[in-house]
């Protein structure tokens, strides 16, 4: 255990924003799951959920919980499932 201070004050903020990181992952990976499931299923509502994970990813990339570059990697393979799936 830390003994001065500020480390103390360091450990709880870092194990507060793990949580909240944590948290914002979970999200996505059911979010991109329920998208899969909706194209796997050629639902009517696909550009919908589509429209919600790609906002959400957005949104934790700009807190730099993932990188730019994954968020934008999950969003194409997304809308390229999605495209392929309403065309057949």
């Amino acid at each position: 255990m830390a003994n001065i201070k500020s480390s103390i004050k360091r450990i709880k903020t870092n194990e507060r924003d793990r949580d909240r990181n944590v948290e914002y992952r979970s999200k996505i990976k059911t979010l991109i799951k329920k998208t899969n499931v909706a194209i796997g299923a050629k639902s009517a509502d696909v550009e919908s959920v589509l429209k919600e994970t790609i906002k959400a990813v957005d949104t934790i990339s700009r807190k730099g919980v993932i990188h730019k570059n994954k968020a934008a990697r999950i969003k194409s393979r997304l809308t390229k499932k999605a495209s392929v799936s309403s065309s057949n």
